[in-house]
C-alpha cells in the first residue's frame, strides 16, 4: 500500500501534475514529459501515451472545428481572411490544451493501474 494519497486521474491531467503526488508537474515545455517528478521522485520515462492523443485530437477536434467552420460559412458568409483569423489560432490553441491534456490523462491511467514500472 503506498503512502501516497490517491489522486484522480482527472485532476492531474487538468493540472498537468505527478500522478502519484500531485504536486510536481507532468511536463517540461509543452508536450514532454518530465523524466522524474521533481517533488515525490517518481520515474516518468517509462510511461508513453503513444499517438492516442494524437488520433483523438485529429480526429475529434478536426470534426468538430470543420463543422463549425462550414455553419459560419453558411450562416454569415465572412470572407476568407476571417475564416484564417478564427479558425487557424483556435483550432491551434484547442489541439495543444487537448493534447496535454489526454497525454496527462493517459499517463495519470497507466500510474493508476500499473502499466508502467514503478520507482518505489
Amino acid at each position: 500500500m503506498s503512502d501516497w494519497p490517491r489522486q484522480s486521474p482527472f485532476d492531474v491531467a487538468l493540472r498537468g501534475a505527478c500522478p502519484r503526488c500531485g504536486k510536481g508537474r507532468l511536463f517540461t515545455g509543452l508536450l514532454t514529459v518530465v523524466d522524474r517528478c521533481d517533488s515525490c521522485g517518481l520515474d516518468l520515462r517509462g510511461n508513453d501515451a503513444g499517438d492516442g492523443p494524437a488520433v483523438f485530437v485529429i480526429l475529434g477536434l478536426g470534426a468538430i472545428i470543420m463543422i463549425l467552420v462550414f455553419w459560419v460559412e453558411f450562416r454569415f458568409e465572412p470572407p476568407w481572411w476571417l475564416h484564417v483569423a478564427i479558425w487557424l489560432p483556435l483550432t491551434f490553441a484547442l489541439a495543444v490544451w487537448m493534447l496535454r491534456f489526454l497525454k496527462a490523462l493517459l499517463v495519470a491511467q497507466q500510474f493508476v493501474h500499473r502499466t508502467t514500472e514503478l520507482d518505489e
